[in-house]
């Protein structure tokens, strides 16, 4: 049954991973899964591929309030995303239903509570929802969460983890190349090479190509990583991570102000709720609050 899942869904995880929404969407409809229970997995995966697209709207409307457990999870992502005036209420229905008797097969919820908590900076709340589950997913992104606390030592601890249950698996690929990151030095050059060999298999993705992006930026290879981005930007003009990186390449090459100007505009414009939106936002308001004061 297990090697069946694989064969099923394998396309759809994986181009999910990569951040290859479209080709998740795609391949998802034309699949007419063999169970009950591969059928529900593959409606997880193509509505989290619209949550991907930033299509929350589809995603709330089309899962009905009758729909499986790991829809309603998703249902609930998609509404935290788009309505940052209701995440207080949210968040706390998030937690009376992590109260219960928590379902740990349904790895869409605890993925979910785990995005929902990083969102909110709780990191250690995250944590504590992943490590009740052994799935890839979970490991992966609490590899990713102690990145967040620049906790290096123990993403590496987690990454070896999952190293020893899948180490040909795409998501300890990307654990690595995160991780390599992190690390910096000469690992960047190690991370590039993992992004390399992951678009050679599948193909490029704004997610890959912001990888290498990042790493040709840690060793000022700006040329490298100019194409990097604007590949990415191509493929996905709103792409939160490729304007933000575009951001930093403009002032690590000194391109004129207006031009980060530019892509700051467009990232307060289409992604209102992004961290580092919020974080300039509550920077420009404390910066107002001091000059008032010494006014």
């Amino acid at each position: 049954m297990a090697n069946q899942e694989v064969d099923e869904l394998f396309e759809i995880k994986n181009s999910f991973y990569i951040g290859n929404y479209q080709h998740c969407i795609n391949e998802a409809q034309k699949l007419q899964p063999s169970t009950p229970e591969l059928r529900q997995e593959r409606d997880v995966f193509l509505y989290r591929a619209l949550i991907g697209q930033r299509k929350y709207g589809v995603v709330q409307s089309e899962i009905k309030s009758s729909g499986a457990a790991p829809l309603q999870a998703l249902k609930l992502l998609a509404h935290y995303l788009q309505s940052p005036e209701s995440r207080p209420t949210l968040v706390n229905e998030l937690e009376s239903q992590l109260s219960g008797n928590v379902d740990l097969t349904n790895t869409a919820m605890l993925v979910v509570a785990a995005t929902i908590y990083c969102q909110e900076e709780n990191y250690e709340a995250s944590l504590r929802v992943l490590n009740q589950s052994d799935a890839l997913e979970c490991r992966a992104l609490m590899v990713q969460t102690y990145l967040k606390m620049e906790r290096l030592d123990a993403a590496r601890k987690e990454l070896k983890t999952l190293q020893e249950k899948d180490d040909d698996a795409t998501l300890t690929q990307l654990a690595q190349a995160w991780t390599y990151i992190a690390t910096g030095g000469e690992k960047l050059q190690d991370a590039y090479y993992i992004y390399q060999e992951l678009m050679d298999k599948n193909s490029s993705t704004p997610v890959l190509l912001n990888g290498q992006a990042v790493c040709f930026l840690g060793q000022g290879k700006y040329e490298e990583a100019e194409g990097a981005l604007q590949e990415a930007l191509d493929k996905d003009p709103n792409n939160p991570d490729t304007l933000i990186n575009l951001m930093v390449l403009a002032h690590h090459t000194a391109k004129p102000q207006e031009v980060a100007s530019r892509y700051l505009a467009q990232l307060r414009d289409e992604h209102k709720t992004h961290k580092f939106v919020e974080d300039i936002i509550a920077k420009e308001e404390e910066f107002s609050r001091l000059v008032k004061l010494y006014a």
